[in-house]
């Protein structure tokens, strides 16, 4: 309603149904496994267990559009910022330690901590302290280097060898990005413009999803097969969409967003190829099938970059 057919938020129709997410049986389904303390499963496998442990279901509901008001998403972003985040550093850690239960530093990943800032962005916490602090995290410490070696410029860069060192991790990069975006334009200081500039130029000079060296290469071919949610994975078209939300003008855009467009189906929908079913708590849709999810983000996509397209 909002994205594709430009009603105002505030109309009643909008209103009503988002309202009627509240009540959606997918997030509903979700809370209902909720442990008391808002975690899902084992507390400690927070991030191990997946995809059924309390990171990915978080980030499942930010994603379906869960209301930040309900007191059971306000109890799992508390349990995700006190037993995920380091005390210290901020950033998001896939372990806790064993005696203070808060986010173990040496196991803080640049995926996880995206999906996170992310995920309570999206679930009302943009404001929180610890929030800031973590989007702090990805100031200083997100990496967009492509195969240049550099001089690592502090520890948590240099212990994160495997996630920046000599190319940045893919994945990292494109989290780190989903998390500003998700950040409103008026709330952006000048340091997370210029952030999201380095992301950005990092996808741009890959068109998206080749290999920047040699652009005849595809770098990553699962890209080109849709999903929904991607958990800590990325493809061409949420990429895109990011890119679409940033409004980011460039013809270095236009190979991804012609697959995008040639993805679509007789019937004007485009399927759900890649899934999670299966592995997390709760199926989306079916795999091979007609996908609304994947539709409605072709199509926001599609609006912004071929605008003369039908959608």
């Amino acid at each position: 309603m909002t994205d594709l057919l430009d009603m105002p938020k505030t109309d009643l129709a909008v209103l009503t149904t988002r309202n009627a997410i509240v009540s959606d049986t997918t997030i509903e389904k979700i809370l209902e496994l909720q442990n008391p303390d808002g975690s899902w499963g084992e507390e400690e496998r927070f991030y191990l267990d997946k995809y059924h442990g309390s990171v990915w279901n978080l980030l499942v509901l930010a994603e379906l559009g869960a209301d930040p008001q309900d007191p059971r998403v306000c109890r799992a972003c508390e349990f995700i910022l006190t037993h995920s985040q380091d005390p210290e550093g901020f950033g998001f850690a896939v372990e806790q330690g064993a005696k203070t239960r808060t986010g173990l530093s040496r196991t803080v990943i640049p995926c996880l901590t995206g999906n996170m800032v992310y995920s309570l962005i999206k679930l009302g916490y943009l404001h929180n302290a610890r929030v800031q602090k973590a989007i702090q995290w990805i100031l200083e410490y997100q990496q967009a280097d492509d195969g240049v070696i550099g001089a690592m410029r502090n520890p948590v860069i240099d212990r994160l060898s495997t996630c920046f060192g000599k190319h940045s991790c893919h994945m990292g990069v494109a989290k780190a990005l989903k998390a500003l975006a998700a950040i409103p334009e008026a709330n952006r200081t000048k340091e997370i413009s210029a952030k999201i500039d380095q992301l950005t130029e990092y996808f741009l000079i890959h068109r998206i999803y080749k290999k920047s060296h040699d652009l005849s290469q595809i770098s990553k071919p699962g890209w080109l097969h849709f999903g929904f949610p991607l958990m800590y994975q990325t493809d061409v078209l949420e990429l895109l969409e990011i890119f679409a939300e940033l409004h980011i003008k460039d013809p270095r855009l236009d190979e991804a967003i012609d697959l995008i467009e040639q993805k679509r189906n007789a019937d004007g929908v485009w399927l759900m190829e890649n899934s999670y079913n299966g592995k997390m708590l709760v199926n989306i849709e079916k795999k091979d099938a007609p996908s609304k999810w994947i539709t409605l983000r072709a199509l926001r996509v599609l609006k912004e970059y071929r605008p003369k397209i039908k959608i």
